[in-house]
């Protein structure tokens, strides 16, 4: 055994080509990109105390750009970099690495931007390949994390690679290849679900390309067990899926490029308020012929909660969008104008029920919250079956920003908040059962905060039955985090390193 450093340590730095004078609010103040990946071994506790009982690891993506837009940039263009906070024994340790994709290699080969973002028209691309639904994108891989059999798998927005990563140390081990039968053609969107229970994964991809996307499974040995078609009428936009024991839920939203602009190459996403939300029910082994589509109200949903049976029904839980395309009114600042389409306020997200009555092919709809809100996290022993409560992420008005949390009882229709403060902003936050945990809420929240004001980041850990009361322990990381969107946690008792050494200085090879 080899006795862990007190100190953090640069394991490498990268050279950045951005400008500057740069003013772009995504690649500046709290989305400030990292270029040094680090390893702390024995995190500082700055306040508080650090539960024993919180035995685990909490995975974050985030978008670093290292290179300019070929034009624009979008916050969802930026190289993945992952970071790693793991609990052990009282202790904490830190890392955070780039996601060596194919495109952050040639990028880096080349000394510049090769590919077009997701605000950019594919014919900026410099190379004659690429990746995503668009095609000729970069895959970046700077969007969602899950664990699957113990390990990472980091995903794009727009489909693309699943990229295999050590959650111990946040070291890219290569893709997924699911034994030769991986859909590279197509790749997989981000958000594929992960059931405990069953330890499968389950997952969508969509195209320009009939049938516009597929469901499938990935079984407990990492094989593509299951691989069907979901015909949609034309390319479509989604982003999350959901399921329960028995079903997958898909959906066709009406928030999609506009066929008139798509016909001559443009990718321009329009709401279409005339057309219905559809929301697919197939078996989870179920054929194309399965699957059951279920009219709902206009909207677009970025992310769902949860869903689980309820006798003859399904109920479905995610974030509601009011105004999935917000009118400029006139914002005085270019970026706000322009970004207009991430802030949870202009969109109005809510956290919204459906009901998809099996029977019928009715659906029941109504807002769970009021309150502005979006990123919920649930503790994922309840995902795909009925649950209490959700812990979610408020939003600083006009930017995509996350300035707070707040905790959704479905039971009650109560909420419990916590706001960071001025100038500090958060992450998508776990819920991380406790060793031994007895109730649903019986556990802890951890998230990473961007201080502007400190030039700083910290993880904070709350105890997820108290969260208006604030962190119980504060730890500071090494340098200050971009701010980003999605996170997840892995208990140690599934990762299998961890099972089998005595502490956390061994599981991460120190």
């Amino acid at each position: 055994m080899t006795t862990a450093q007190t100190n953090p340590e640069i394991v490498a730095r990268f050279l950045s080509t951005l400008p500057e004078d740069d003013d772009h609010p995504y690649r500046t103040g709290p989305w400030r990109p990292q270029t040094t990946e680090w390893d702390d071994d024995d995190l500082r506790v700055v306040a508080g105390e650090l539960p024993t009982d919180l035995d685990g690891v909490y995975l974050r993506n985030t978008e670093n750009p290292l290179h300019p837009a070929l034009k624009h940039y979008h916050p969802f263009d930026g190289d993945g970099m992952m970071h790693v906070v793991g609990f052990r024994d009282g202790k904490a340790f830190y890392r955070n690495r780039f996601v060596r994709t194919d495109g952050f290699a040639e990028e880096l080969d080349a000394g510049g931007p090769l590919w077009p973002g997701i605000a950019e028209p594919i014919e900026l691309a410099r190379r004659d390949y690429g990746w995503g639904a668009r095609t000729l994108m970069k895959d970046a891989s700077s969007t969602d994390v899950v664990v699957h059999r113990g390990v990472a798998l980091s995903s794009h927005y727009q489909c693309g690679e699943l990229y295999r990563l050590d959650p111990y140390s946040a070291e890219t081990l290569g893709k997924s290849e699911w034994h030769g039968d991986f859909p590279r053609n197509w790749g997989v969107s981000a958000h594929p679900k992960v059931d405990d229970t069953t330890g499968e994964m389950l997952f969508f991809n969509y195209s320009k390309e009939a049938p516009y996307m597929h469901y499938g499974v990935v079984d407990s040995d990492d094989r593509l067990a299951h691989y069907v078609d979901v015909p949609l009428p034309g390319p479509r936009l989604p982003h999350d899926m959901a399921f329960t024991e028995n079903y997958a839920i898909l959906n066709d939203l009406p928030l999609f490029w506009a066929p008139e602009y798509l016909e001559h190459g443009v990718h321009l996403p329009r709401f279409h308020r005339d057309v219905p939300s559809r929301f697919a029910v197939i078996p989870r082994r179920g054929r194309t012929e399965d699957v059951r589509w279920f009219e709902a109200d206009p909207t677009y949903v970025l992310h769902f909660t949860n869903a689980y049976e309820d006798g003859d029904e399904i109920v479905l839980d995610g974030f509601f969008q009011g105004d999935p395309e917000p009118a400029d009114n006139g914002m005085g600042d270019k970026w706000q104008r322009a970004f207009r389409f991430l802030a949870l306020d202009r969109m109005q997200a809510r956290l919204h029920r459906w009901r998809l009555d099996l029977r019928t092919g009715a659906v029941r709809e109504e807002d769970l919250s009021d309150s502005i809100s979006e990123f919920g996290m649930i503790n994922p022993g309840h995902a795909g079956r009925d649950y209490r409560f959700a812990y979610a992420a408020t939003g600083k008005p006009a930017w995509f920003l996350f300035d707070g949390l707040v905790k959704h009882d479905l039971h009650t229709g109560t909420e419990e908040r916590y706001a960071f403060g001025d100038g500090v902003y958060g992450s998508e936050t776990a819920m991380a059962p406790r060793v031994g945990s007895t109730a649903e809420d019986d556990g802890y929240l951890v998230t990473i905060t961007t201080d502007v004001n400190a030039d700083a980041s910290y993880c904070l850990v709350f105890d997820a039955a108290r969260v208006g009361d604030g962190p119980i322990c504060t730890l500071a990381l090494p340098e200050r985090v971009s701010s980003g969107t999605h996170s997840t946690w892995a208990p140690g008792s599934e990762l299998r390193r961890w099972q089998q050494t005595d502490g956390a200085a061994e599981a991460i090879g120190l």
